[in-house]
């Protein structure tokens, strides 16, 4: 993994987002990738995803995998196909 500078990244929050600071903020970063942060605490760590892990965490959370009012179809766990075992 590498140590990639997200000071200059422009964050945005979801239109959906539920109150204050519930929810992750995002920003684009060069080369296609996204950034992801928590809303709660933004100066803490910040993820820097490929398009690919992007699109596959989105389509897993609209999916309820990472819903913890329930158990979802990969238990909270990352997609082996994109993050590996």
């Amino acid at each position: 993994m590498r140590n990639e500078d997200l000071s200059d990244v422009s964050w945005r929050k979801s239109r959906r987002s539920e109150g204050p600071n519930a929810c992750v903020e995002v920003g684009g970063v060069s080369a296609g990738r996204i950034a992801v942060r928590d809303s709660r605490d933004p100066g803490g760590p910040r993820l820097a995803l490929t398009g690919d892990a992007w699109d596959v965490f989105v389509r897993e959370v609209k999916d309820g995998a990472y819903d913890l009012r329930r158990a979802g179809p990969l238990s909270g766990r990352a997609h082996p196909d994109v993050y590996g075992p």
